[in-house]
C-alpha cells in the first residue's frame, strides 16, 4: 500500500551552459530545491558503514590516515539518533550495509539477507601482478595511504571493527554485505528508492559493494541525507569539506536527491500526524 509524502528535496540543475560567458558552466542553473513526492513504503534508509570510531588514544595510526574519524562520531552522536528514531517511527525500512572484520556476520538481521539472496557471484577475476607492479602497490602503501607506521594501528581497527553505538541494527533490520545481498533484500520488500546515510559518502558509500555505483546499475534510485554523511577530505580541501559539497552534487546529478535532516523529519511527523500514526 503506497504511503506518499511530500519532501523538500535538493538537485542541481546542470544546464545550460552559457557560452557568452568566460566560464560557460557558470550559466548552470546549479543547486535548487523543489518539493516533491516520495513513497514510504517503496523508500529505505541505508546505513553504510557507520563503524565504532573508537578514539585517537586506541589506534593513533588508524586516525593519522583517516581523518573524518572525529566528524563521523560527531554525526553519529548528534545526528543518528534522532534521525533514525524518525524514520523507524514512520515505519520505514531502514537497512545496513556492512563490510570488513567479523562484527555481523551471527546477527539475525544478516542471515536473512544472506537467505534472500544466495550465494553472492565470486569476485571478478583479478590479474596476478607482475613484480613491478608489486613494487609500486608497496610504494603506494608506503607514501599515499596508510603510512608504513601506521599499518599496524590500522589492521588492528579493523580486527575489532563493530558498529557505531547509534547505529546497531534494531530486531527486524536487515543488514547486507554487497550490492546482490542489498538488492534481494529491496526486491523482498518492494523497495525502488534508497536513501544513504554513513561514511564516507565520497568513498564507500559511492563505490563499495551496495554502495550507490552498484545500486544504481539494478534500477534503484539512490539518495543521501546532507548532515548524516561527511567525506574523505585531502589537506587543500578538509577546511571547508569541499569533497563533501562536491559528493553531494555528484549524488544529485548522478544517482537521486539531497534531503536536510529536518526538513525530511517534520515532514515525517506531519505524515505520521496526519496518518494517526
Amino acid at each position: 500500500m503506497s504511503r506518499s509524502v511530500l519532501v523538500p528535496a535538493h538537485y542541481y540543475q546542470q544546464f545550460d551552459a552559457d557560452y557568452t560567458l568566460d566560464v560557460p558552466a557558470e550559466g548552470y542553473g546549479g543547486w535548487k530545491t523543489a518539493e516533491i513526492e516520495i513513497d514510504l513504503a517503496r523508500t529505505a534508509v541505508v546505513v553504510m558503514h557507520a563503524w565504532h570510531p573508537r578514539t585517537y588514544d586506541e589506534f593513533p595510526g588508524w586516525y593519522r590516515a583517516v581523518e573524518y574519524l572525529p566528524r563521523s562520531a560527531q554525526i553519529c552522536r548528534e545526528v543518528f539518533p534522532r534521525l533514525l528514531e524518525g524514520v523507524r517511527e514512520a515505519r520505514m525500512k531502514v537497512f545496513h550495509v556492512v563490510g570488513g572484520g567479523n562484527y555481523y556476520q551471527h546477527l539475525p538481521g544478516y542471515l536473512r539477507a544472506r537467505d534472500l539472496a544466495g550465494d553472492s557471484p565470486p569476485p571478478p577475476e583479478r590479474i596476478q601482478p607482475d613484480p613491478t607492479t608489486e613494487e609500486l602497490w608497496r610504494f603506494r602503501e608506503k607514501h599515499v595511504f596508510v603510512g608504513e607506521h601506521n599499518q599496524e594501528d590500522s589492521r588492528r581497527a579493523f580486527e575489532v571493527l563493530d558498529f557505531a553505538p547509534e547505529a546497531v541494527p534494531h530486531e527486524g533490520e536487515e543488514i547486507a554485505e554487497d550490492g546482490h545481498q542489498l538488492f534481494a533484500v529491496c526486491k523482498h520488500y518492494g523497495i525502488s528508492h534508497l536513501i544513504y546515510m554513513g561514511f564516507a559518502i565520497n568513498w564507500c558509500l559511492l563505490l563499495s559493494p551496495g554502495g550507490m555505483a552498484d545500486m544504481s546499475q539494478r534500477g534503484l534510485m539512490c539518495s543521501a541525507f546532507r548532515q548524516a554523511v561527511t567525506a574523505v577530505e585531502n589537506k587543500e580541501t578538509a577546511r571547508q569539506e569541499l569533497c563533501k559539497h562536491i559528493a553531494l552534487w555528484r549524488v544529485a546529478l548522478a544517482f537521486g536527491f539531497v534531503f536536510d535532516v529536518d526538513e525530511f523529519l517534520i515532514c515525517l511527523r506531519g505524515q505520521s500526524t496526519a496518518t494517526g500514526k
